[in-house]
């Protein structure tokens, strides 16, 4: 049978690509068809046509593009063609006879020469740049160019516009090839700008100028193209002249892209371009979008940072336009995020002078509008220049606060929407100075009954406000604010309840235990709302109610919560069961109110878990609902205005994501790892079904949330199952079940850490993996250590070549200190990255001791060059700590290392910044202590070393105190491990003068641990010619007796003894005088201890 069918394709594709075009048009014709059958039969026969014989089927489509008389048979072949000659798995190209490549070749210029239909010349323009972007560089298509020059240059309108579709597409691929050519390219485009009246090729032209530019690597080449740029203008003007919106609106966004990627190209002419958008922003007459696109571009300069820092903010003349916009007209919310945009790109430095000049005006005209326009623009550039703003903050509030008092409701409302963003983005300062003034007007504005839009805004400035609040400056406000709550929570109107309840739920939160006294009060009015509002209209506020319960849970703790906690979750777990609409918000109010049960009850929760999880994984496992068209497409993802479609371009493609599927997701996977983290092996049975759904997640690239969930639960997932296992909990479960889940989380979060692309996040990855290697250490196999330490090495290089970036960013012309203060924020963020890579070495040397080492050899080209004195304290830090690892936990192993890291420790002991001499003087203890005969040459040069920092002046200042003790605890190990080589009549006292240690409590331990036992064997040294010290190490002991966690309980039972001891030895005499040089609390003390 099976040889029968394929006799009969045989024959098929004989009369297929026979002489005859007939059938060959019908196999076409089918693979455009609508019947699912006939289109895969056909499918089937061109594949098969397409692996036997390549050249029949190439010549034939290249035929039917130059002869069907069937338009749409000819655009199926230009677009097959294309598939055809596109280099991917299956590039027929290579597999051509040269006879068929060099037909082929010139049959398309020739077809492009002999379209008439518009839209299939672009499909041909594709086919052509498509193959000629894979065999141009190799110099295959040599009749190309001068056939493109002779287009252009033809009086053919039509194969303008063709020549330069194609130089558009080619030039990223054969920039190289074309730079001989610049001069004469340069006098085609000049040509076609000034002349050509026909707006398609003036688009076209326009299109290939700006793809060309960007291609350009030298900027002497590109500075050869400048004079187009008024040219390239004169495009976008003409057409609107015109009444052609639809190519200005094509040519603006060609020059959005240029301002994006090559904006110092606009450098010079930069005020006349950006004044010529400003007209067209401003231009009543233009069409939304044309507007709303010449804005863009301003913005997209101004936030092209990376590639010309500080170049927009020399125009600050051109801001004061957007706001006077925003209040009178419909592009109201697009003026609004562009301010908020702006703000943000051009920094406080720029915006805040034209604001503090504009504003106040605004506020002192006599029309409402412009009061509301004025404080509409304040909350909006609030974000951008918090820095700037924070230091006006009086200036700043007395604007709004005025505008409390303002007769028109929309100014009251917008003033209080300017208190609420302004608390969001300038707090937690304007909580701390200005409670005073801030919250009295808000509890005023909620009497306003006439508006209860008002009052509505006003609940929820108090959440803003509260948010970034300390219970201290709260609490002598709660008893008003709380009582005009509930107030609003009686009344009739839905939105003033559901702000209310907000409001409450905030005040709660950041309350905390201070809200007990008004718990009775609120509990009964919360609850009923939970019961009663039942009605789709109130579904919003009955969310709100189980969030605000479960924070007010939160804040009351278990005990004064507990009974109301069993009613509210009957209610909840009868939700759960309900049939739900998709919409409903109800399901993701629940998901985070059940979580906050169950942090609020703890192990008492866990009867509840069976109700709550399964919704909860069905939530988590949500596939993110997404569409895909390619980005040159014409129809737009439909309702693109749908607030709850996200969309993103990569490549050719565009992706629109639906918003909220994405939201309840990331909202899941957070609960789930707060309930691991809350129940810790209560959370054991759930393991098996959450691993594997969060996972994978750790690269769900859609939406950040998610993947910082996923990371964060990674390790809490592990702990669960180590604790159950260890408590005995997980029947016929043993250690091997964690080898599992630790063999399925680690290398996953070793992969994802290769490919994350955001910084903060791969800080977290490195901080979750180092918890999961404390968790599992000893249980990773060395494949695992080898591709945890070739991935640190991965980010060791990629954070330092960032690194190098900025400090190139900071070198260019309009450098300025806006972009100094972004440039810093970035290294921070880098330097959180640094801190964990330290933080995993210390735990894989902790884990693997000298078995580690290898891997240190091959990492201490990475490491070393973190010592260098150009290089951050805290990275200077990092590597110091990790040596001192080294040398603590391998011991002898490590001895070998000394002669490398011992200079750079004794240096870095009088390094300027504290944490990096904390860091170095540990170490000198630890070689000290481990080192032997290694060190011992090096004793004089380390007790100098030591001297400088516990002599200098400010020592006991608290940000050098744990540098200092760590100083004296290194000081002690050369005493007891070195006596021999150093005059320790001096030493040892002078060591003793430094007790006791009160900042690092580890090192107090220590050393006083080790005083003890050098008072137990009598220490001639320590106590001195005579036992003259003795006065001064009962002052010590009595120190520590008296002091907070200095000593360990059997430390401190020692003590008591010696000093029982030395009651009972010493001469009366000897006695009385170290009594007397006692202070009074100390002498109270020691008697009470010793009586």
């Amino acid at each position: 049978m099976a040889a029968e069918s394929t006799h009969l394709q045989q024959s098929q594709l004989a009369v297929i690509l026979g002489p005859d075009s007939a059938p060959f048009e019908t196999l076409i014709s089918h693979l455009m068809s609508t019947s699912n059958e006939q289109r895969s039969e056909a499918e089937l026969l061109f594949n098969l046509c397409k692996q036997q014989d390549p050249d029949s089927l190439t010549l034939k489509l290249a035929h039917l593009l130059q002869r069907s008389p069937h338009p749409e048979a000819r655009a199926m072949a230009a677009v097959l063609l294309r598939k055809l000659l596109t280099r991917d798995d299956s590039f027929l190209w290579p597999r051509l006879s040269l006879h068929t490549q060099s037909s082929l070749k010139s049959m398309l210029l020739q077809s492009i020469q002999l379209e008439s239909a518009k839209s299939i010349s672009k499909k041909l323009c594709d086919t052509v740049s498509e193959l000629a972007s894979n065999i141009l560089p190799e110099n295959g298509w040599p009749e190309l160019l001068p056939f493109m020059f002779q287009c252009v240059s033809s009086d053919s309108v039509k194969l303008q516009e063709s020549a330069f579709l194609i130089f558009a597409q080619l030039s990223q691929y054969i920039g190289d090839t074309l730079t001989p050519h610049l001069k004469h390219l340069h006098a085609v485009f000049l040509n076609c700008l000034t002349n050509s009246n026909n707006p398609d090729v003036k688009i076209a032209a326009l299109n290939a100028v700006i793809n060309f530019i960007q291609c350009l690597t030298s900027s002497a080449d590109r500075d050869r193209f400048q004079d187009l740029l008024p040219l390239m203008m004169r495009t976008l003007t003409e057409s609107l002249n015109n009444g052609n919106e639809a190519t200005a609106q094509e040519a603006l966004e060609l020059l959005i892209e240029l301002a994006g990627t090559e904006p110092r190209f606009l450098r010079r002419q930069l005020v006349d371009v950006v004044g010529s958008m400003l007209q067209i922003a401003e231009a009543e007459s233009l069409e939304e979008g044309t507007r709303h696109l010449a804005i863009e571009f301003v913005i997209t300069l101004a936030e092209a940072r990376e590639r010309a820092p500080g170049m927009m903010r020399k125009l600050p003349q051109f801001i004061k336009t957007e706001d006077e916009d925003a209040g009178e007209s419909s592009n109201y919310s697009v003026g609004q995020e562009c301010l908020d945009r702006l703000a943000i790109a051009l920094g406080g430095n720029t915006i805040v002078p034209v604001a503090s000049e504009q504003l106040p005006a605004y506020l002192a005209a006599p029309e409402w509008q412009k009061h509301h326009a004025a404080l509409i623009a304040l909350a909006q550039i609030a974000e951008g220049c918090a820095k700037v703003m924070v230091k006006n903050l009086e200036q700043v509030l007395s604007m709004v606060l005025n505008s409390f008092r303002d007769p028109h409701p929309r100014v009251r409302w917008a003033a209080i929407n300017a208190i609420g963003q302004l608390s969001t983005d300038l707090g937690p300062d304007l909580q701390n100075q200005f409670h005073q003034q801030v919250l009295p007007a808000l509890a005023g504005a909620m009497d306003d009954f006439q508006n209860p839009r008002v009052q509505a805004h006003a609940a929820s400035a108090v959440l803003n406000f509260s948010e970034n609040c300390t219970p201290e400056i709260l609490t002598p406000y709660l008893d008003g604010i709380v009582s005009k709550l509930l107030v609003l929570l009686q009344n009739g109107k839905q939105m003033v309840q559901e702000g209310a309840l907000t409001a409450l739920a905030s005040v709660a939160d950041s309350s905390q235990e201070h809200f007990q006294k008004y718990y009775d009060a609120v509990m009964p009015f919360l609850k009923a709302i939970l019961v009663n509002a039942t009605d789709k209209s109130n579904r919003m506020l009955r969310a709100k109610s189980m969030e605000c319960i479960s924070l007010v849970g939160m804040a009351v703790g278990k005990d004064k919560f507990r009974d109301d906690a069993k009613q509210v979750m009957e209610v909840l777990m009868s939700l759960q069961g309900s049939q739900m609409e998709t919409d409903d918000p109800t399901t993701s109010y629940m998901l985070q109110a059940w979580a906050r049960l169950c942090k609020c009850l703890g192990q008492d929760f866990l009867p509840y878990m069976s109700v709550v999880m399964p919704p909860l994984l069905q939530s988590a496992q949500l596939k993110p609902d997404v569409t895909i068209t390619s980005a040159d497409s014409d129809n737009e993802i439909e309702d693109s205005d749908d607030d709850s479609m996200e969309t993103i371009t990569l490549g050719d493609k565009r992706i629109g994501i639906k918003t909220s599927v994405l939201e309840e997701k990331a909202t899941a996977c957070n609960m789930l790892c707060c309930y691991a983290d809350e129940l810790k092996e209560g959370f054991f049975p759930w393991i098996d079904q959450v691993a594997p759904t969060l996972v994978p997640l750790l690269k769900f690239y859609f939406h950040e949330e998610v993947r910082k969930a996923a990371v964060s639960a990674m390790p809490e997932l592990l702990r669960s199952a180590k604790l159950a296992i260890e408590k005995g909990l997980a029947p016929g479960r043993n250690e091997s079940y964690v080898k599992q889940l630790s063999d399925f989380i680690i290398p996953a979060l070793v992969e994802a850490l290769h490919k994350e692309p955001d910084t903060e996040i791969c800080a977290s990855m490195l901080d979750s993996l180092n918890e999961c290697i404390q968790i599992s250490g000893p249980l990773l196999d060395e494949g695992q250590v080898r591709s945890i330490v070739d991935e640190i090495k991965q980010v060791i290089t990629a954070s330092s070549s960032r690194k190098r970036e900025r400090a190139d960013r900071a070198k260019a012309e309009d450098f300025d200190a806006e972009e100094s203060e972004l440039i810093k924020e970035e290294n921070e963020q880098e330097e959180e990255v640094f801190d964990q890579v330290g933080e995993i070495l210390g735990t894989l040397i902790k884990t693997f001791k000298a078995a580690f080492l290898p891997f240190f050899d091959e990492l201490s080209s990475y490491l070393t060059p973190m010592w260098g004195k150009d290089k951050t304290a805290e990275e200077r830090r990092i590597a110091i700590c990790i040596f001192d690892d080294v040398a603590e936990q391998c011991r002898e192993a490590a001895l070998k290392y000394y002669e490398t890291y011992l200079p750079f420790l004794l240096e870095a002991c009088n390094d300027e910044n504290q944490d990096v001499r904390q860091a170095a003087v540990y170490g000198l203890g630890v070689c000290a202590e481990f080192g032997g005969s290694v060190v011992k040459p090096l004793v004089g040069e380390a007790l100098s070393r030591l001297n400088v920092v516990i002599r200098h002046p400010n020592a006991l200042q608290s940000e050098n105190l744990m540098a200092y003790d760590n100083a004296v605890s290194a000081l002690g190990k050369i005493c007891q491990f070195h006596r021999d080589s150093i005059d320790a009549a001096q030493v040892v006292p002078a060591w003793l003068n430094c007790l006791p240690v009160k900042g690092d409590l580890i090192e107090a331990k220590i050393v006083h641990e080790q005083l003890c036992s050098m008072v137990e064997r009598s220490d001639s040294d320590l106590l001195g010619p005579n036992h003259q010290y003795l006065p001064k190490i009962v002052s010590v002991f009595a120190e520590i007796l008296c002091g907070k966690d200095l000593a360990t309980e059997q430390t401190l039972s020692r003590i008591v003894n010696l000093l029982k001891q030395l009651q009972q030895t010493l001469p009366p005499a000897t006695l009385a005088s170290t009594w007397s040089s006692l202070q009074p609390q100390q002498q109270l003390a020691l008697q009470s201890i010793l009586s």
